[in-house]
This record gives C-alpha cells, structure tokens and sequence, in this order.
C-alpha cells in the first residue's frame, strides 16, 4: 500500500533525486548561456570602433605618409571634429 504511494510522492513523481539533479543542470546551463551571450554582446560594443575615429586615424596616417601637408591635416582635422 506505501510502496506505491512513496515512488509518486518524491522528486518529479519516481524520478528522485535523479530528476532533481537533471532540473538543477538545466537551469545552470540556461543561466550559464544567458551570462555568456551577455559578456558577448557587451564586448563586442566596446571593441567596435567609431566611425569618427577610424576617419581620424586615417587622416593621421595620410599626413605621416606625407600625402597631406600642415594645413590641410588641420583643416580635416577641425571638419572631423564638428
């Protein structure tokens, strides 16, 4: 009479502790997942470039080649800035 009352009465209905255990992984592997895509998404914005800094750096690699002189850097320079 017990014996079959007491496999129902446990952990997922005869699962026990095995059921339990499967729950407990399933809930740290979602959450696990979550926090990765999370650090993910935010590193990629923070290693992503502006584009206003890429145009700066190219400007600054034109007048270290010697392409653009004084003058014409810093007039790039201050429409970069606006």
């Amino acid at each position: 009479m017990w014996g079959d009352m007491g496999s129902m009465m446990g952990w997922g209905g005869g699962w026990g502790f095995l059921g339990a255990l499967h729950m407990l992984l399933w809930w740290v592997l979602i959450i696990l997942g979550i926090v990765v895509l999370v650090k993910w998404l935010v590193a990629a914005k923070r290693d992503a470039p502006a584009s206003g800094d890429r145009a700066f750096e190219i400007l600054r690699e034109r007048y270290a080649r010697g392409e653009i002189d004084k003058d014409e850097f810093d007039k790039r320079k201050s429409d970069l800035a606006v």
